[in-house]
């Protein structure tokens, strides 16, 4: 059939149905970036577009970045871990302050190794009356996060259920996805009620609600991630969320979303085809100008590529083995983190560490002796939790494990802070998404990091996937369509 020579501005006038009078007749409907998704979950959330910005850690995920997606229609999440309550709060009262109705949430993030860190920014997030979190990093179901989801839970005249604290969930395991899509556990429930924080009536309650309704597959992502492919991963937990819906028959159905690698148009298309009610962005956020991070870290974000991200082992689960994607480029964070972990599993303690190994450690990582990172860090956690001191003066292996924290948490500090003489060290949470998104961006405003602003971002990705949708009607009506016109169509060309 004869193509128009007007066809590909038609398709990027993504509001605008499309009709072509053939033969044969070919009509594509507007496709708008409000259409995509889930349009329960944009209603239940109070969006304009099914798009979250993830909670990045030690406040990457800033209060200007929730606040920016707040106002453009879309969710974001302040990086609540890795920050001391006390700064915690201080964002919340910030945000609380400034979005008035808008939506917005904070990260609640397992901490097996801080119990009662994880317990203090549940209860100030209850006592603040913060309505979202994603949670992240969970392997199992705490009474911290039980505890946020529950408070305030009641029944209405009609009988229905309310539960005024949502639970996003942030998961890559389908044995962790089945907890998050059940009702609490009866045990952690009873506990609770034990303690005073439930009464009788709401422990009833809380076995006809899931502790959460929203739960995002999260596939290879940066930081905390188990490299999952999204293109197996989202099938599989649709199916559980259809297995336990139909189980526990909740009146609202449970709802799945994306994340991991979204980085381009199709990506976000390619979730949202596959059944996702919303999707989520990490790593391309951390490159805007709002995040927390430094500009030095988002220059070399911006010249990364997808094979630039390696496997390093994670500041707060150090012990455990759990490891976290980073930036490999530019760094040697990685590799030195290894080593520590190396070391850690080998030896005893700090005082059984061969001199060579000593040496090199406080030449090229610590910068300083063993002895003094040792006072800095029981100075850390003697006000953080000085049951951590105890422990570390009473086991020389828990020692070792603290000093060796103490790099593996600072490298982050400085990546944030931008301390330049301490940018081989930096710690840069990203997965592969970031170097495509740059491919995206190579040739267009976006491509320089000043001019990368969330909001931004997401609707050129938003209004890609939209134009792609709408030739891939196109296509299926037996329009032949110019592949390189059509990539052309969808990148960026304005500035926000």
């Amino acid at each position: 059939m004869s193509v128009p020579a007007d066809l590909y501005e038609a398709l990027g006038r993504v509001g605008e149905p499309l009709r072509l009078d053939g033969p044969p007749v070919v009509h594509v409907p507007a496709v708008r970036p409000d259409d995509l998704g889930d349009p329960a979950f944009r209603a239940d959330h109070g969006l304009r577009c099914a798009y979250l910005a993830g909670a990045m850690a030690n406040g990457i995920g800033s209060v200007a970045v929730v606040q920016a997606m707040a106002r453009a229609g879309m969710l974001g999440f302040f990086g609540a871990a890795g920050l001391d309550p006390a700064r915690v709060e201080q964002a919340v009262a910030e945000l609380q302050s400034t979005l008035g109705d808008r939506p917005w949430g904070v990260n609640l993030i397992h901490s097996p190794n801080e119990p009662d860190l994880e317990a203090a920014v549940a209860d100030l997030l209850v006592r603040r009356q913060v309505r979202r979190v994603e949670a992240s990093a969970y392997l199992g179901v705490t009474l911290p996060l039980v505890r946020y989801r529950l408070a305030g839970i009641h029944a209405t005249a009609d009988g229905r259920v309310v539960a005024p604290n949502v639970v996003i969930g942030k998961v890559s395991r389908v044995e962790v996805a089945a907890k998050f899509f059940a009702p609490a556990p009866e045990k952690l429930i009873a506990e609770l009620v034990r303690q005073g924080h439930l009464t009788e009536e709401q422990s009833r309650l809380a076995a006809r609600v899931p502790l959460a309704q929203d739960l995002t597959a999260e596939a290879d992502s940066g930081g905390h991630t188990d490299n999952r492919p999204a293109i197996t991963l989202i099938p599989t937990l649709l199916a559980l969320r259809d297995r336990l819906q139909a189980e526990h028959r909740y009146p609202q159905r449970l709802r799945v979303g994306a994340a991991g690698g979204l980085a381009t148009p199709a990506g976000v298309l390619a979730a949202f085809a596959m059944g996702a009610a919303y999707v989520l962005t990490g790593s391309i956020n951390q490159a805007c100008v709002e995040s927390g991070s430094s500009d030095l870290v988002r220059q070399m974000l911006a010249e990364a590529e997808q094979a630039d991200t390696i496997m390093a082992p994670a500041a707060d689960m150090f012990e455990m083995g759990v490891k976290v994607q980073v930036l490999k480029r530019g760094t040697m964070f990685a590799m030195r983190a290894a080593k520590l972990y190396e070391l850690y599993r080998a030896y005893p303690g700090l005082d059984d560490l061969p001199p060579a190994e000593r040496a090199s450690l406080e030449k090229n990582v610590f910068r300083t002796t063993l002895g003094r990172v040792w006072d800095e860090t029981r100075c850390f956690w003697q006000r953080r939790d000085p049951a951590q001191v105890e422990r570390a003066e009473a086991d020389p292996k828990h020692r070792m494990a603290l000093v060796f924290r103490w790099y593996l948490g600072l490298s982050s500090r400085w990546a944030n802070g931008g301390v330049a003489d301490r940018k081989v060290d930096f710690q840069v949470w990203c997965g592969p998404a970031m170097g495509a998104f740059n491919e995206w961006a190579r040739g267009t405003p976006l491509e320089r990091p000043e001019h990368r602003r969330v909001a931004h971002v997401a609707e050129e990705l938003l209004r890609g996937a939209c134009v792609l949708q709408r030739a891939q009607i196109a296509r299926l009506q037996g329009v032949p369509l110019d592949e390189e016109k059509l990539s052309h169509l969808t990148r960026p060309t304005v500035l926000a």
